[in-house]
């Protein structure tokens, strides 16, 4: 199938998308050309992301991010079966930090007026500049205190995207196009 729906489970993308949510999903868009920073897509995580535990390079519930004060830099060789869906924040090649919740790439912080800020923690703020690896995405959650992303797992593997959301279609109050 080339367009696919897919149904919120939780309140990472939040005021984004909403839980409950359904949105359609192009799967064959990123065979023609590259995904791009600010894509919202569902992937595949790394195995154990879906239990909300430790990841690799820190502890979500807690908030705890990478070591040494940087994001999570190391990708994760094990994907898991389950699906998230996530906003591309940095892309192959780009150089990244976090400030205050929002992506500072190759220099530049990025102008997010749409996430939900982040909560106080080491999360928030990882000021050490990390290097996205070639063919790997970074992935942030729009409400930054409460996602579980590639700020505790690392980056993704281009070949782990599933395909990039376009579209809302229910509830019928929110339907659209982004």
């Amino acid at each position: 199938m080339v367009v696919k729906p897919y149904q919120i489970p939780s309140e990472s993308m939040e005021p984004t998308l909403d839980v409950g949510q359904r949105v359609l999903v192009n799967r064959f868009l990123y065979h023609l050309r590259d995904p791009q920073v600010g894509d919202i897509v569902v992937f595949h995580p790394p195995q154990g992301a879906e239990t909300g535990g430790q990841g690799q390079c820190g502890d979500p519930s807690t908030g705890a991010g990478g070591s040494s004060g940087s994001a999570c830099a190391q990708p994760t060789s094990e994907k898991s079966d389950v699906n998230f869906i996530k906003r591309i924040v940095a892309g192959p090649g780009d150089t990244l930090s976090i400030r205050d919740g929002h992506p500072v790439v190759d220099g530049e912080l990025a102008n997010e007026g749409f996430i939900r800020p982040c909560r106080p923690g080491g999360a928030c703020n990882l000021p050490e500049t990390i290097t996205i690896p070639p063919d790997h995405y970074f992935m942030m959650g729009d409400n930054r205190g409460a996602s579980d992303d590639s700020r505790f797992w690392g980056p993704i593997p281009r070949d782990w995207l599933i395909g990039k959301a376009f579209a809302t279609y229910w509830p019928p109050d929110r339907v659209g196009i982004f």
